[in-house]
C-alpha cells in the first residue's frame, strides 16, 4: 500500500515538472477565478451589513438619545402611533438598548473600532417605521416631524439607502459571479488539458503498464491527483489574496469616521475563514473534476 501512494506521489511531481508552463496557466486561472468567488461572497456580505436594520419592510428608523427616558419614549411612541393612516401601527417595533446593541453587532461585525464605542449603555435606542405609502415627499415630511421631538437623536430614511445599496450590490454580484464562473470554467478546461498532454507525453508507458497487468485506476491515480493539486494550489493562492485584499480594506475603511455606513462593509474574521476554507473546497472540487475527464476519457492513448 505504502508503495503504491509513493508512486502515486512521485509519478504526480515528475508530471508537474514536464507541463511547467500548462500547470502555472492552470494554477494561476483556477486562483483568479476563485478570488472573484472569494471577493463576491465578501462583498456581498458587507452589502446585507448595510440593510440588516432595514428588513421587515422598515422604511424610517427614528433613533432616541441614549439618556431618553421612558416617559421621552411613551412620548414619541404616542406620536407616532397618532398617524395610523400612514404608519402600520401593528409592525410598530422599539428596540431597547440591549436589542439595538445586539443589532449593532451585526451592523458593524468588522468593525471593531466602531463596536469599542459602543456599549449598551451609550447605544441609542430605536423605533422601526413600517409605513402605509411609498410617497417619498410625505416620508421625508414625517422624518422631519419626528426629528424635532424631544430626546430624537436622528431620523434615517431606507430610500436614501435602499434604492443605491441594493442596486450597487446586485450589480457587483452578477458581475463577480459571471467572471468567476468562466474563469473556472477556463481553469477546468485548462487542467483537463494540462493532463491530456501529460497522458499522451506518457503513452508508451502507460501502454508497457497496461501489458504488465495494471489497472486502469492504478494508471489514473497519479494523474487525478494532479489535477486536485493544480486547483488545490489555486485555492491556496486565492485564499492568500483574499486575505491582503480583506486586510487593505479593513485598513482603508480605518481611515472613515467611525459610524459611518463604509464601516458596515468590513465583515468579520470569522466569516472571511469560512470563504477560505470553501474556496478550497471548490478549487479541490474543479481540479478532480477537470482530471477525472480527463483521465477518464484518454486512458486509450
Amino acid at each position: 500500500m505504502l508503495s503504491r501512494i509513493a508512486y502515486a506521489f512521485r509519478e504526480t511531481w515528475a508530471s508537474f515538472r514536464r507541463n511547467l508552463t500548462l500547470t502555472a496557466a492552470a494554477v494561476l486561472t483556477s486562483a483568479v477565478s476563485l478570488l472573484l468567488v472569494g471577493v463576491t461572497f465578501l462583498v456581498q456580505r458587507g452589502f446585507d451589513n448595510l440593510l440588516v436594520r432595514w428588513k421587515g419592510d422598515v422604511q424610517l428608523i427614528v433613533f432616541m438619545t441614549p439618556d431618553a427616558t421612558t416617559e421621552n419614549v411613551a412620548y414619541v411612541d404616542g406620536v407616532i402611533r397618532s398617524q395610523p393612516n400612514v404608519i402600520d401601527v401593528n409592525k410598530l417595533s422599539y428596540l431597547d438598548k440591549p436589542a439595538s446593541y445586539a443589532e449593532a453587532q451585526q451592523l458593524f461585525a468588522g468593525d471593531p473600532t466602531m463596536l469599542s464605542l459602543l456599549t449598551p449603555e451609550t447605544i441609542p435606542t430605536q423605533f422601526k417605521i413600517v409605513s402605509l405609502t411609498d410617497d417619498s415627499a410625505l416620508l421625508r415630511s414625517l422624518a422631519d416631524q419626528y426629528r424635532i421631538l424631544p430626546k430624537v437623536q436622528g431620523v434615517s430614511l431606507a430610500e436614501d439607502e435602499f434604492e443605491v445599496i441594493s442596486t450597487l450590490s446586485g450589480f457587483v454580484r452578477t458581475v463577480t459571479i459571471v467572471m468567476s464562473l468562466v474563469l473556472l470554467a477556463v481553469a477546468v478546461t485548462l487542467i483537463w488539458n494540462t493532463i491530456r498532454t501529460a497522458m499522451f507525453a506518457r503513452r508508451r508507458e502507460i501502454e508497457v503498464m497496461k501489458l504488465v497487468g495494471a489497472t486502469n485506476w492504478f494508471i489514473r491515480i497519479p494523474f487525478m491527483l494532479e489535477g486536485l493539486l493544480h486547483g488545490l494550489i489555486g485555492g491556496v493562492l486565492s485564499c492568500g489574496g483574499l486575505w491582503g485584499l480583506n486586510r487593505a480594506w479593513e485598513s482603508g475603511v480605518a481611515g472613515f469616521k467611525p459610524g459611518t455606513g463604509v464601516s458596515s462593509l468590513v465583515v468579520p474574521s470569522g466569516y472571511v475563514s469560512g470563504v477560505m476554507i470553501l474556496l478550497l473546497a471548490i478549487g479541490a472540487l474543479a481540479g478532480a473534476i477537470g482530471s477525472g475527464i480527463a483521465a477518464s476519457r484518454f486512458l486509450d492513448v
